[in-house]
């Protein structure tokens, strides 16, 4: 039996619900005292709005199955024009603008595109760099049309408003094409079907327990989508979503206290950056029920420093997953400072938690070979570290037009579900949860042992004058040499002394104890999207270069 639904619908319940509610509010510019001035868009004016896009997107060729490139800031457009695609069931083809444009553009290439809407910036780019664009046949400007073709947004939205009835789309049917920011491998396009947004939103719905009266800030722009599907008011923050570990924190703070937002959501980086701010000038946030902190592993000091913000039964929640998967697993702040911190510093791993909802999860053997069939001998001994597997509803089952990825990330089961490989290393507890471990692709393999990035560094990340630390590994698959690069969290007067401090530390400890190499580093460089994920890779071509005139030096 078919089954029918659309990501659309949460916007229309949401509009019989609270009509009148603010759906979407945007920092328009301040008055004369400096005081924030807001636009906003209720939930009635929202569904109306993008009814009568949709009219018009239809009339121009942009149909349902539509893959459609979209480049447009976060704000009252970004909302109109992608639920407007939703009830068309046109396909948004999304791609972070922070991943740098020549990536960028060889993603939008690789999403076969037949439309495109975007800012006025965007349009230019298509114009100098055409040949990435030739299969688009449909154009929009948000903002003022130039010297090229198409239509404006403007132009779209004007006539008369009429209901518009939304596209019966099947559960399976592709809803998005979100690539990866490919901060740890090539950039893949992950294909999201109608019924996994609607499995999405019921689990934020159920695990965090959004209430009517909700008011969120995302900070960041895709998490968005989901807030007028579950009937929270979205207030776009004023800051670089693509660089949120530079974001202004007296104006997120501002934002907070402005609307009394009740849930956030801030990737470490920010995260950081708000509760050191916070409790430097003994900030208190009262309205605020829940944080919500992803994207990259959340140390429990940086969950601590911000708690401090916090009121109540108010907590931070530290949700684990992907682009192709999220959110599987979760726990919140209070059991993490109170159970698990301390086996954090002692180099356990990093506890995310246990499974949210339907969904299941595996430890299974690593390798990096692909695996065709769900069968007992690829799971992992009880409390050892192999990969993570998951299998959900809201679990995406493959890649756009890439199979190679399909065969390294999805295992079809005796039911004909789809497992997805995580690509991260974790362990299971005697109390259910999962402790994250790193990524597959960053542990180093010695002739002796198998080293894992996050036990590792928590064993640095414990000196007082360590900011992070970054293991890499240089040499041979199977015969590499471990190295740790180490961040300050302020200038070091004497490296050298410093470094033997480190490498004592490292000695007294099993885990570490075959490190050698020690290298300081003054800023890591780390993924656009979240500010968070370490370049590992290029640290260790850095550790390559280093040992390489070492050894020379010695010669």
């Amino acid at each position: 039996m078919t089954s029918y639904t659309n990501i659309a619908l949460g916007l229309k319940k949401s509009r019989e619900a609270y009509p009148y509610k603010r759906a979407v509010v945007y920092p328009a510019g301040r008055d004369r005292a400096g005081r924030v001035l807001y636009s906003q868009m209720t939930f009635t004016q929202l569904d109306r709005e993008s009814d009568r896009l949709a009219f018009s997107l239809e009339r121009i060729g942009i149909v349902r199955g539509t893959r459609t490139i979209l480049m447009v800031r976060p704000g009252m457009e970004f909302f109109i024009i992608v639920f407007a695609m939703f009830k068309v069931g046109a396909i948004p083809v999304v791609v972070d603008p922070g991943m740098g444009i020549e990536r960028m553009l060889q993603c939008l290439e690789e999403g076969r595109p037949v439309a495109f809407i975007g800012i006025e910036k965007a349009h230019l780019l298509r114009k100098l760099k055409p040949r990435y664009f030739k299969s688009v046949k449909h154009w929009v400007t948000v903002g003022n049309r130039w010297f090229w073709g198409g239509y404006t947004l403007d132009q779209l939205l004007t006539g008369p408003y009429k209901p518009y009835s939304h596209a019966k789309t099947t559960r399976d049917e592709t809803a998005a094409i979100v690539f990866t920011t490919g901060s740890t491998g090539p950039a893949k396009g992950v294909v999201y079907t109608h019924g996994n947004f609607d499995a999405q939103i019921r689990q934020i719905q159920e695990y965090f327990r959004i209430e009517p009266d909700e008011i969120d800030l995302p900070t960041f722009p895709l998490f968005a989508l989901f807030d007028p599907a579950l009937g929270m008011t979205a207030v776009i923050p004023d800051m670089d979503p693509t660089k949120p570990a530079k974001a202004n924190p007296r104006k997120i703070i501002e934002a907070i206290e402005n609307h009394g937002v009740t849930n956030m959501f801030a990737s470490p980086a920010l995260l950081n950056r708000l509760g050191k701010y916070g409790r430097e000038h003994q900030i208190k946030l009262p309205s605020l029920r829940r944080v919500i902190s992803a994207g990259a592993p959340v140390s429990p000091a940086n969950i601590e420093q911000f708690s401090s913000l916090l009121t109540g039964e108010a907590q931070v929640h530290t949700p684990y997953g992907a682009t192709e998967a999220v959110p599987i697993i979760s726990m919140a702040s209070n059991e993490i400072l109170a159970e698990t911190k301390s086996l954090t510093e002692k180099g356990f791993g990093l506890c995310i938690g246990r499974p949210i909802g339907d969904t299941r999860v595996e430890i299974i053997r690593i390798t990096d070979n692909p695996i065709t069939q769900i069968h007992d001998t690829i799971k992992a001994p009880e409390k050892q570290v192999g990969e993570i597997m998951v299998k959900a509803d809201l679990v995406t089952e493959h890649y756009f037009n890439n199979r190679e990825a399909d065969l390294l990330a999805k295992i079809p089961d005796s039911d004909g579900k789809i497992w997805h490989r995580m690509g991260d290393l974790g362990w299971r507890d005697s109390k259910g949860r999962i402790w994250f471990c790193g990524r597959k692709n960053h542990r180093v393999v010695t002739r002796k042992e198998t080293l894992y990035t996050i036990p590792v560094e928590a064993i640095f990340n414990n000196h007082d004058k360590v900011f992070r630390s970054a293991l890499a590994g240089v040499g041979p698959k199977n015969d590499q040499t471990p190295v740790i690069f180490i961040e300050p969290s302020s200038p070091i007067s004497d490296e050298k002394a410093f470094i033997r401090e480190l490498l004592a530390l490292a000695k007294a400890n099993p885990l570490t104890s075959g490190i050698e190499h020690i290298f300081i580093e003054k800023a890591f460089p780390v993924d656009i999207r979240h500010n968070s994920k370490i370049f590992r890779e290029k640290l260790a071509e850095k550790a390559r270069k280093k040992l390489k005139l070492q050894s020379g030096k010695r010669s």
